[in-house]
């Protein structure tokens, strides 16, 4: 079970993305798009783009790309930040909030079908288990 673990986490984790992202298509915005969104707002608004990118493990610039994509459909803006002039913190727009609402409402109805069947207690040890696994990755460094 331990070599297939790593193997059936992956899986699970392509398949909710791809089921979500075919929710989402009607909206316009990519996977890269949206998980960048969701990070975004579970970081808090007011993020610099530095901040955002360590928060999403991945480079400056390819962030820098998904925010240009991003602001050019009017769901983020880049504010100057008081401390930092070089700075820019990235807050959603009303229309990037109303695409949370919209994209929150339908990962809720997924979870749902994907969770149904298992109880909360069963999701509570998956969840301390994926907390071990990410403690001892984070030894790892």
């Amino acid at each position: 079970m331990r070599d297939q673990f790593p193997f059936a986490v992956a899986r699970v984790t392509r398949r909710w993305r791809k089921l979500l992202d075919e929710r989402l298509k009607d909206l316009g915005v990519t996977q890269a798009r949206w998980t960048t969104m969701v990070y975004l707002q579970k970081g808090g608004e007011g993020l610099t783009q530095r901040e955002l990118a360590r928060l999403m493990a991945i480079e400056n610039p390819t962030l820098v790309r998904l925010l240009d994509s991003l602001e050019q459909q009017g769901l983020i803006e880049r504010r100057p930040c008081p401390n930092d002039r070089r700075a820019r913190r990235l807050h959603l727009t009303p229309d990037g909030t109303r695409f949370m609402n919209v994209l929150t409402e339908r990962a809720a109805e997924l979870r749902e079908e994907m969770l149904a069947g298992i109880s909360d207690e069963e999701i509570e040890g998956a969840v301390e288990v994926f907390h071990k696994i990410m403690e001892n990755a984070e030894r790892q460094k």
